[in-house]
């Protein structure tokens, strides 16, 4: 089963994962993994799958909050972000109604962020620990953020059919980032999705095997990303102290020890 993903992904220790830049054929020239990236990110942008949540997000951008009175909201799918060659993978749940759907950067301009980007600062995988804007200078190193889901959904729960209509975009994600070593999934929505998406490539049976917990480690198969489970920051988690802001760092610093290849 195992062999079936290593096939698709390319998960294995193929040579082809360590260059510079990774190349794939796409059965007439060889595309930069880059530009594939790129191209991937205009189809999430354009997406109209799920009517609900396009007509959700184009009024929150209509409507704003007075904070942001003076913004032009995104108000479109909001596409990942980061390095094409990252060993880390960062998956949440989806953009938050005046975060992302108004920075139209993941995980940017709201309290989730402040959590995340910080955390991802001080293990040296961003630039800057806080990100306001999708101009804001911010850059990745060796990780790249994503999502369950692209749209903001009313009061933070999609439905499993929109969950099915942006599976797609995860799992082509997940096949051209080719030097994954690391997986984190920020809450358990996220953490099923990507188990979803294993075990119907057949690299897993059931998720039953894989208990969600934070900052707890997770070997999947042999030659594919370990998984890190974690609390999502959303504000409920963190106002109340179920996560802090060393859990976090704590969860990327094993993050970094594990894609530095050191022992824990």
């Amino acid at each position: 089963m195992a062999g079936r993903a290593l096939g698709r992904g390319g998960r294995g220790a193929h040579c082809a994962r360590e260059v510079a830049v990774t190349l794939i054929s796409n059965g007439e020239s060889i595309v930069p993994v880059s530009r594939q990236l790129e191209v991937l990110k205009r189809e999430v942008i354009a997406c109209e799958r799920c009517p609900r949540l396009r007509e959700y997000c184009e009024r929150i951008a209509a409507e704003r909050r007075r904070a942001y009175r003076d913004w032009v909201y995104w108000g479109r799918p909001v596409p990942p972000f980061g390095d094409p060659r990252a060993q880390l993978l960062v998956i949440g749940l989806a953009p938050a109604a005046h975060g992302g759907n108004r920075t139209g950067r993941m995980f940017t301009g709201d309290r989730s962020g402040d959590f995340l980007y910080r955390a991802l600062y001080e293990t040296g995988f961003a630039s800057q620990p806080e990100s306001v804007s999708r101009d804001d200078g911010m850059q990745l190193t060796d990780a790249y953020i994503s999502a369950a889901v692209r749209c903001a959904p009313p009061d933070n729960k999609p439905t499993p059919g929109e969950f099915r209509n942006c599976r797609e975009y995860l799992e082509r994600e997940i096949d051209l980032l080719k030097r994954l070593r690391v997986v984190v999934a920020l809450g358990k929505l996220a953490f099923d999705a990507y188990l979803g998406i294993l075990r119907d490539q057949g690299v897993i049976r059931t998720h039953s095997a894989f208990v969600f917990g934070h900052d707890r480690e997770h070997i999947i198969a042999p030659g594919l990303p370990i998984l890190i489970s974690s609390y999502h920051p959303s504000q409920q988690n963190t106002s109340t102290g179920k996560l802090t802001a060393k859990m976090l760092h704590d969860v990327f610093a094993r993050a970094r020890s594990l894609c530095d290849g050191l022992v824990k």
